[in-house]
């Protein structure tokens, strides 16, 4: 009966997890891809598909699951702006058998470590109950051992021989990188060692302890008390104390990390008000590396100069589910002195992330933020109000963290990065404003604008997997390959023939103008949307927006790319291909906003294609909005919203197809909510920052991920700037278009 059993067992392995993860590695050219891959962990093998596995599907690669196998965490990694997390699954006997997987979302990684593990462990009590030599698990050394997960990346890389000269009884840990760099103080620890050593005065006095100073936006502001501090507790408020703020967010501890570690502009703007620009200058490994962060303090900004600051971060999730984030000032060679920037100096701080228990079944974390820090520059040590006053605006984050999680459905915010290119600034220049920057006054020379084409474009310290050998190259691409083409299409399109009478400015506090919307700014169904629900950033749009038309007549302006002149003409002429966006604005004057997008080629079979040439019905059924008011009144950005919609649902949309263009005619007029709603945004429309992203609306795996087709930001227009247009009165060029009008 036992054999039968065993043998039923092996016949028919338990399938323990599934699901999409990213396949992550780095090809030998040394650029790094991903790939969406379906795992399958079974009870003693782990595999990865192209696809969900039907029938006898045979995997592209799998690794056999023993007592000898461990998962190491790689930490983040970047690609293409966006962080991913990677597992690596290895055997210690045999280093270079392992698969390498990644997740946008730290929550779904930590699901597959806790699986696998468990995958491990079940093997490991198999193996012990055969009278092999027993494994003790790390969870069984938490009592006496609390840094166990203290072990290096390079722990994967010992040799049969080293392994075999090792305890009999291993320690199965966590790995959390190489460990903080040296020069980074571990303030949370400092806090630990000073409770638990109290009854030894001397030690007691080792750690960091604290006085409250303030109660602030729901948040309790402590500062340091040094040994001095301690014994007299009589000591005057010093501005070059550390000092913490802690709070209690309604989230989870995986969610408030992820929001902690991004740089993306877009969202951190909407927590942390100290926030002026962040980017990534060195990966040092999967959990240290080198920042760049430009700070945004509202202490008299017309006669003190900006501070910036370039630090190493390191981070580490314990064992008990918290995470920890340690940061400290360091020079960098590709991260000088900014012309117009006061580099300002960290000496300790972070943040440290620790659960706690739910409440009426909503998670609950402790938030503690602390900073020390010299603002450097005569001000800091002339006012000391500036010092303590910035360091308030930067601890109140938290506050803004709390505030976020309970405004937002979002569980996982995108985390990104910026890449850093080369700005060391030039040492002539340095040299020239140095006895100006030690004054502390208001620069005349601006920052120069960061320029691509740095070293640190592709940074990853992966070692390449083999797998890719398996299958022919552009069967292993898969969905990427056809993804980068739709984008790589629009790389040598000349911008520099086509106008608009809409002004182009890409400052953010341009007026009347528009530039073109970070795609990252809108979410968009993700691949595994059908089974998941998922969205991610939208990235860069399959089209290119080259001009912006504000119109104005005394009837409504159907057709537009009949104007002689216009850009899409200019298009057609180069054998572009073209889509037209008429957005018709009604009232006593009719006003509509252009927008032209262009692509070199219609990638046949592609979605935008068959958009193209579709029918009225596919058309409706597809076409769709994202809009967004990054600025504006409240009651504005609650009347416009954030979420996608099928235009033709709620507006008039006529389709008008020409060779080598595409209109659409949208009628905001024709729907008695949109003209409630636009007859508000008309009156206070100068003083808007208005975004648009359009995409066709994909349903099915394979149109899965959606594509943004353009994105666009047009700030604080001006009615009176609108233009009236002169359209060709010769009914003849209108006989052969192709008009579809379609109601909702």
């Amino acid at each position: 009966m036992k054999s039968s059993s065993m043998r039923k067992k092996i016949e028919a392995p338990k399938v323990i997890y599934e699901g999409w993860m990213v396949r992550y590695g780095r090809r030998k050219i040394g650029k790094s891809y991903i790939h969406m891959r379906y795992f399958v962990l079974e009870s003693r093998l782990i595999a990865y598909y192209k696809k969900k596995p039907k029938d006898n599907m045979v995997p592209l690669k799998t690794l056999h699951i023993d007592g000898s196998c461990r998962v190491e965490d790689r930490g983040l990694k970047p690609h293409q702006g966006h962080m991913v997390y990677v597992l690596c699954v290895y055997n210690k006997k045999d280093s270079y058998n392992r698969i390498t997987m990644a997740a946008f979302n730290i929550q779904e990684a930590l699901i597959w470590k806790e699986k696998i593990e468990l995958v491990i462990d079940q093997c490991q009590d198999s193996t012990t109950s055969d009278g092999n030599k027993p494994f003790v698990s790390y969870k069984s050394t938490l009592g006496h051992q609390r840094n166990v997960s203290f072990s290096s990346d390079h722990e994967s890389l010992f040799s049969q021989d080293e392994e075999e000269g090792q305890q009999a009884l291993l320690e199965r840990r966590k790995t959390i990188g190489n460990g903080p760099p040296d020069s980074i103080p571990d303030w949370t620890q400092e806090l630990e060692s000073g409770l638990l050593n109290q009854d030894n005065s001397i030690q007691a006095y080792s750690g960091k302890h604290w006085r409250l100073v303030r109660l602030q936006n729901g948040l309790r502001i402590f500062e340091e008390l040094l040994e001095v501090d301690h014994l007299v507790c009589m000591q005057p408020h010093s501005c070059s104390k550390a000092m913490k703020a802690v709070g209690v967010v309604d989230a989870t501890c995986e969610a408030i990390f992820e929001l902690i570690i991004s740089m993306d502009c877009s969202t951190r703007f909407e927590w942390d008000c100290s926030f002026e620009y962040g980017s990534l200058v060195e990966e040092v490994d999967g959990h240290t590396a080198i920042l760049y962060h430009r700070l945004h303090l509202d202490w008299m900004p017309k006669y003190v100069w900006p501070r910036d600051l370039c630090y190493v971060r390191y981070w580490r999730r314990n064992d008990d589910g918290s995470y920890v984030v340690l940061i400290r000032s360091r020079e960098h060679a590709d991260c000088g002195p900014q012309p117009g920037f006061v580099r300002a100096l960290i000496e300790s701080g972070g943040f440290k992330i620790s659960p706690l228990r739910s409440r009426n079944g909503r998670p609950r974390t402790q938030v503690q933020h602390l900073m020390q820090i010299d603002m450097k520059g005569w001000v800091a040590g002339y006012f000391p109000s500036f010092q303590q006053y910035s360091l308030i605006q930067m601890l109140t984050s938290v506050a803004g963290l709390r505030d976020w999680f309970s405004q937002t459905d979002e569980t996982h915010p995108s985390t990104k990065i910026p890449i850093m290119f080369n700005v060391t600034s030039d040492s002539v220049f340095a040299k020239k404003d140095q006895v100006a920057e030690e004054l502390d006054v208001q620069p005349t020379p601006p920052l120069s604008q960061i320029h691509s084409g740095s070293k640190h474009s592709v940074m990853l310290d992966e070692d390449t997997d083999d797998d890719e050998d398996q299958m022919p190259a552009h069967e292993l691409e898969g969905d990427s390959v056809k993804l980068e083409a739709d984008i790589k299409q629009n790389d040598q399109i000349d911008m520099s023939c086509f106008s608009g009478n809409l002004r182009w400015n890409d400052d953010d506090k341009g007026r009347n103008c528009w530039k073109i919307s970070d795609g990252d700014n809108f979410k968009i169904r993700s691949k595994n949307f059908a089974s998941d629900k998922s969205k991610v950033p939208g990235g860069k749009p399959i089209m290119e927006l080259v001009a912006v038309d504000w119109l104005k007549d005394m009837k409504r302006m159907d057709h537009a790319a009949r104007r002689h002149g216009c850009a899409v003409q200019v298009a057609s002429e180069k054998g572009l291909f073209s889509l037209v966006i008429n957005l018709q604005v009604p009232g006593s004057t009719y006003y509509s906003l252009v927008l032209y997008f262009v692509t070199k080629t219609l990638v046949p079979g592609s979605l935008l294609q068959r958009f193209f040439d579709g029918d009225d019905e596919f058309r409706n059924s597809r076409f769709k909005l994202i809009p967004a008011v990054p600025k504006g009144s409240w009651i504005v950005r609650q009347s416009v919203g954030s979420s996608a919609c099928l235009l033709a649902k709620a507006v008039d949309c006529t389709f008008i197809r020409e060779p080598k263009y595409l209109e659409i005619d949208v009628d905001i007029g024709s729907s008695t909510v949109a003209n409630g709603v636009l007859g508000l945004v008309l009156g206070v429309v100068t003083t808007l920052v208005v975004d648009m992203a359009f995409l066709v609306q994909g349903n099915t795996p394979d149109e899965l991920p959606e594509q943004l087709i353009g994105a666009v930001r047009v700030s604080h227009l001006e009615l009176s700037s609108a233009v009236v247009p002169e359209f060709d009165a010769n009914p003849s060029a209108q006989e052969d278009c192709q008009i579809q009008k379609s109601l909702p």
